[in-house]
C-alpha cells in the first residue's frame, strides 16, 4: 500500500477531515469515509474474495445448465446427430480441461500463500535477531 497518498485508509488529517465534511453534509458519506478509514487495508483482499466466489458460482450455474440441457435430451440440438455427439464430446473435454486448471490455480495460491509465510517468518525471525543483539548491547552497556 502506498503510504505516501493524502487518501489512504488510515487516520490523516485529510482522511479526518473528508469524513467530518461527509458528516456535516451528507452523513452517508461520512459513514462511508469512516468505514474507508477503518476497513480500507482489507479492500484488495475483499475484492479477490469476492470475484474468486463470483467465478465459482459463474462456473457451477454453467455446469448446471449444460447438465441439465443434456438430461433433458438436449435441447439444443441441431438435428445433426454426429454434430451433436462431437460437441458433447468437446464440451466434456473443455469440462475437465476448466476442472484442471482450476485445480492449478488452487495450488499455485496455495504455494504462494506458502512463499509469503516463508518471507514473513525469515522477516520476523531476523527482526528478532536484530532485536536480541540490540537488547545484549544495551545490557552490556549499562554494565
Amino acid at each position: 500500500m502506498n503510504k505516501t497518498a493524502l487518501i489512504r485508509p488510515a487516520w490523516t488529517p485529510a482522511t479526518i477531515a473528508l469524513m467530518v465534511l461527509g458528516f456535516v453534509f451528507f452523513w452517508p458519506l461520512g459513514l462511508a469515509m469512516l468505514a474507508y478509514i477503518i476497513w480500507g487495508d482489507r479492500l484488495p483482499g475483499v475484492k479477490r474474495d469476492i470475484n474468486q466466489t463470483t467465478d465459482d458460482f459463474v462456473g457451477k450455474c454453467r455446469r448446471k445448465g449444460q447438465e441439465f440441457s443434456r438430461f433433458t435430451g438436449g435441447m439444443n440440438s441441431t438435428g445433426n446427430s454426429a454434430f451433436d455427439d462431437w460437441r458433447d464430446k468437446e464440451l466434456k473435454r473443455l469440462d475437465e480441461e476448466r476442472r484442471k486448471l482450476d485445480e492449478a490455480r488452487s495450488e499455485f495460491e496455495a504455494h504462494i500463500r506458502e512463499l509469503r509465510r516463508a518471507r514473513d517468518r525469515e522477516e520476523f525471525e531476523r527482526f528478532m535477531a536484530e532485536r536480541r543483539k540490540n537488547t545484549s548491547q544495551d545490557d552490556v552497556i549499562a554494565l
